[in-house]
């Protein structure tokens, strides 16, 4: 007992080892930047600081696998399961999540040093109800072979039908204090700009899923006969299901980050508006906790042809609950990277592109196990910056 504790706290201190030296690189960065002067003929026509404000539509992966209960597999055929959207489709997550971002960067006069914190936040979800259901009417009885339509229950109508109501949701969040240099130095062109980056990075992702479902997928008829009556009835016979489970998973952490940007020019200058594309890559170690609760029941009936009339059925199986608990700590990479194109003047800059980020083994997906899965994000973004004070 005393080694696992050890392990515990020697993981606790050197995260906080991580942590305390990259904070502690980024105020050597901030003291040697604010004191640092540059030569005349550094370039020093920059804005003071830069706001920027964005959007992205990011496909997001890592929320949870479906529930697959038992009763679909074993009625493959059926077609108020299968035709259409299936309850394994209706619990698909929204294909795209929508991101804001905001970011303020600051750079000191006559320093190639620059300063940066910035916001990520998106989220994404929908509701689904599909109900699936055939109609078709029979005649209960016969007599002397021909149907009996004197009594009120001559007709009937027993369906097959499917009906399932999903709910899905997800959030997330990236949150950076960078602390970088420009390390282009002039080799690509004055105009070009490369700057390396070390900071700080947070990561929160949340998800939550419902599901429910009641079916009656196939009917078998079956004809009882009384002779002496000389009565038939037309009688059916079927298996009625019913099924749910609900899930809640999340991830946060926080750590050490290293990015690369880049700039450079494609036509123009910055007086009458400038084209250029830019790039970017970025990793990060990220230290936290994951969570999943996941819980599901099943439960099954069969209907013989007297019960029906008495509201009885009878038990196909005992019902069956599954899921798990996990709440563990794990250390997550994270890398991604970005290409998109900007047009600028002077302290004015529209930029389009797409940006990836994956955090690898984040989720815990699964159902009745821990899956470990990746969550990822990538689509494209656009946002609009402008400087202040030159």
């Amino acid at each position: 007992m005393s080694e696992l504790i050890n392990i515990r706290d020697n993981r606790a201190t050197i995260r906080w080892k991580l942590l305390s030296g990259v904070s502690a690189l980024a105020l050597v960065a901030s003291t040697y930047g604010a004191s640092e002067a540059f030569a005349a003929d550094s370039d020093t026509d920059h804005p003071l600081i830069w706001i920027e404000l964005g959007g992205l539509m990011d496909k997001v992966s890592g929320q949870g696998r479906p529930f697959a209960p038992p009763f679909l597999a074993a009625n493959p055929s059926s077609e108020v399961l299968w035709h259409g959207v299936s309850p394994l489709e209706a619990q698909k997550p929204s294909k795209f999540a929508f991101d804001e971002e905001g970011k303020l960067s600051f750079q000191p006069e006559d320093s190639y040093w620059q300063f940066s914190a910035s916001v990520r936040f998106g989220r994404s979800g929908n509701i689904r109800h599909v109900h699936h259901q055939t109609y078709n009417e029979f005649v209960i009885q016969y007599k002397h072979g021909k149907p009996k339509y004197s009594t009120p229950t001559r007709m009937r109508a027993v369906d097959k039908f499917s009906d399932t109501h999903t709910q899905r949701s997800e959030t997330h969040a990236i949150i950076d204090f960078q602390a970088g240099r420009d390390v282009g130095l002039g080799l690509f062109g004055s105009s070009m700009s490369s700057t390396v980056s070390v900071g700080v990075r947070f990561a929160q992702f949340r998800s939550r899923q419902n599901f429910d479902i009641r079916a009656r997928p196939e009917l078998d008829f079956k004809y009882r006969t009384f002779p002496t009556f000389h009565l038939t009835l037309h009688l059916p016979y079927f298996n009625t299901y019913h099924a749910n489970g609900r899930a809640e998973r999340s991830f946060h952490g926080v750590g050490p980050s290293l990015s690369w940007t880049g700039s450079a020019p494609l036509a123009g200058n910055l007086q009458d508006g400038e084209l250029t594309v830019d790039w970017g890559a970025n990793a990060a170690l990220l230290f936290g906790r994951q969570r999943a609760r996941v819980h599901h029941l099943e439960t099954a009936h069969y209907a013989p042809w007297h019960l029906p009339f008495y509201g009885g059925y009878y038990t196909l199986y005992p019902s069956h609950s599954g899921g798990h608990d996990n709440i563990r700590n794990v250390t997550v990479p994270n890398v991604g990277g970005s290409i998109g194109v900007s047009w600028r003047l002077q302290d004015f800059k529209v930029s389009f592109g797409y940006r990836a980020d994956v955090f690898f083994g984040a989720m815990d997906t699964g159902i009745d196990a821990v899956k470990k899965s990746n969550a990822t994000f990538n689509g494209p973004y656009a946002s609009i910056s402008i400087g202040l004070g030159d």
